[in-house]
């Protein structure tokens, strides 16, 4: 019975010494492990430190004093406290670091489109410029065409006309957004009513060459100026032939 006694209270005072030892182990805190892995992550990211400084300051405070309660043993309520408000300054500074890196994505897409438009003009006025003899004017780019296009007093193109305007075509073809408006002029020689009749008629006629290349009739306009828009003076020949003209002009 003695020895009966003895094991029981040896079992006890085992019992104890466990149970002392398990309320002896301090409490652990993995959510604060991985905020101080995932602050020193932040530490490391250049775009955080250049789209986030002032929020990786905070998460940074956030964190150390969770860390210092825990080091000067405060209350766990509190730890949990700090640890879940370091956490939330973490998650902001994640945030406005995407935020601010996404505006600067989207202003370099920005940047690299304008410049690829600035290009893609600078080479259509190239083009216009070089192989269709095109002037910028205040209504656009504007080619002129003399009155080789057709015979005195007809509206039947020439055939020496249509390389001109099959380079007009292949730069339509090019640019497809791209509208053109005909327009006739005459010289001042004869009546208004035939001058107008016959500016028109010529204007159609290049319009009808470009669409039968393909181009589609709702790009193309045609109108005639008559001896309304003289560009020199029809009291000499030499100005009358600049006058009798087709002009194209390029929407832009």
């Amino acid at each position: 019975m003695k020895q009966f006694k003895l094991a029981a209270m040896a079992a006890v005072l085992g019992t104890t010494v466990a149970v002392a030892g398990c309320s002896s182990t301090p409490p652990s805190y993995p959510d604060l492990t991985s905020a101080q892995q995932q602050l020193d992550g932040f530490r490391q990211d250049a775009n955080v430190a250049n789209y986030a400084p002032v929020q990786l300051r905070e998460a940074e405070r956030a964190v150390n004093n969770a860390s210092q309660a825990l080091q000067d043993k405060k209350d766990p309520t509190e730890i949990n406290h700090l640890i879940y408000m370091a956490k939330g300054k973490l998650a902001l500074t994640q945030a406005e670091a995407e935020r601010r890196g996404a505006e600067e994505r989207a202003k370099k897409l920005a940047r690299d489109r304008d410049a690829t438009i600035l290009d893609a003009r600078t080479r259509e006025a190239a083009m216009l410029r070089e192989e269709l003899n095109a002037k910028k004017t205040d209504r656009g780019m504007v080619i002129t065409l003399g009155d080789v296009l057709f015979a005195t007093g007809q509206a039947t193109l020439q055939p020496g006309a249509r390389a001109n305007l099959d380079k007009l075509v292949q730069y339509l073809n090019e640019y497809s957004d791209r509208t053109v408006s005909v327009e006739g002029h005459t010289d001042s020689t004869g009546s208004d009513a035939i001058n107008r009749r016959l500016s028109q008629d010529r204007a159609e006629a290049v319009k009808g060459y470009l669409t039968s290349r393909g181009i589609a009739g709702s790009r193309v306009t045609a109108v005639g100026k008559s001896q309304d828009y003289p560009v020199a003076s029809n009291s000499t020949a030499e100005g009358r032939q600049q006058n009798r003209r087709v002009e194209i002009i390029i929407s832009q």
